[in-house]
């Protein structure tokens, strides 16, 4: 029974199934080969059918099972009928069967804010990096991120990032034996689940930072921190992976343009691994439902050695980025 359950356990656990069921749709969108691709504010920021889409599948299959949340999409979509066959109503039982760590045990569906990304990583995903998609769905409580689910639909899809999109269109299958696509999901207290914890080799710094929204600050911060290699990667939640599979120690972003859908799931994996996730000064980030959606002040975040980054930030770079 349904009630025998805490409402954030319930919640995340439909939110992994409404996850993969988004990462679905993103994958038959490329398959369809009509994207349907929209310019929202430049070049770099784009909206396609698959952003569209997966919202609406999101959004709507949440509301309708926890009507009392407040659910902060990041595109900005006109009310309409959604397609019966958008929404998802299961559930992942696994997770039921996980306790609900004490201090969350009584919170109500209205004490709760989701921040959804559909596909965080579209410029990407229209440039056929398929590997840098992912879809995010964190859930925040009292302005902290306490859980939250990423589905990358292209988990074992093997792309070597230089074939043109077309391509891909008929071609996105995994490898032999490699179930395509995969659902992380972690809830503060009780931990992280769904991947191998691994570390980058000690006194090994590398960094990953944006491949489609650089700047001049971006690279000096880069720079300072004296890094072994610099991976330019898109997705917020793919940068965050990185860090937790040992493929990079740092994620440095010095800069505005990262939003709170991009990194409310990503930080509730990454924290319930030991690691931090902040701005660039090593402010919290706060997920409440009326705060302002940019994250202006950039990222910082590791999964060990936290310090050792944040001491590299240059002054001229926090002066410029203003929480």
């Amino acid at each position: 029974m349904a009630s025998s359950h805490t409402v954030l356990m319930r919640l995340v656990a439909s939110a992994y199934s409404i996850a993969q069921k988004a990462g679905t749709i993103v994958r038959r969108v490329i398959a369809e080969g009509d994207l349907g691709i929209v310019e929202k504010t430049c070049p770099t920021d784009l909206q396609t059918k698959a952003d569209r889409l997966a919202q609406m599948s999101i959004c709507s299959s949440l509301a309708r099972k926890f009507p009392k949340l407040t659910i902060i999409g990041e595109e900005d979509l006109p009310a309409e009928e959604v397609d019966q066959e958008l929404i998802e109503d299961g559930q992942w039982e696994e997770i039921l069967k996980q306790p609900c760590p004490s201090q969350y045990s009584t919170i109500k569906e209205e004490d709760l804010v989701v921040w959804v990304d559909p596909l965080d990583g579209t410029k990407e995903y229209t440039e056929g990096l398929l590997d840098n998609v992912t879809v995010l769905i964190g859930i925040a409580y009292e302005g902290k991120a306490i859980a939250g689910v990423i589905n990358q639909p292209y988990y074992n899809y093997q792309n070597n990032g230089k074939q043109k999109l077309r391509e891909h269109r008929n071609e996105a299958k995994a490898g032999p034996d490699a179930v395509l696509g995969r659902t992380i999901w972690g809830v503060l207290g009780l931990g992280a689940f769904g991947f191998q914890l691994k570390e980058v080799p000690a006194g090994k710094h590398i960094i990953t930072t944006t491949r489609s929204h650089s700047n001049q600050l971006v690279t000096d911060c880069v720079t300072a921190m004296n890094p072994d290699d610099v991976l330019r990667v898109g997705g917020a939640g793919n940068k965050i992976i990185q860090l937790i599979e040992g493929k990079a120690s740092a994620y440095v972003f010095a800069s505005p343009g990262c939003k709170k859908w991009d990194t409310c799931a990503p930080e509730v994996i990454l924290h319930a691994v030991g690691g931090k996730l902040t701005d660039i000064h090593g402010n919290a980030l706060q997920y409440n439902k009326e705060v302002k959606h940019m994250n202006s002040a950039g990222v910082l975040a590791t999964l060990r050695n936290y310090d050792y980054y944040a001491s590299r930030v240059p002054e001229s770079v926090k002066n410029a980025l203003v929480p």
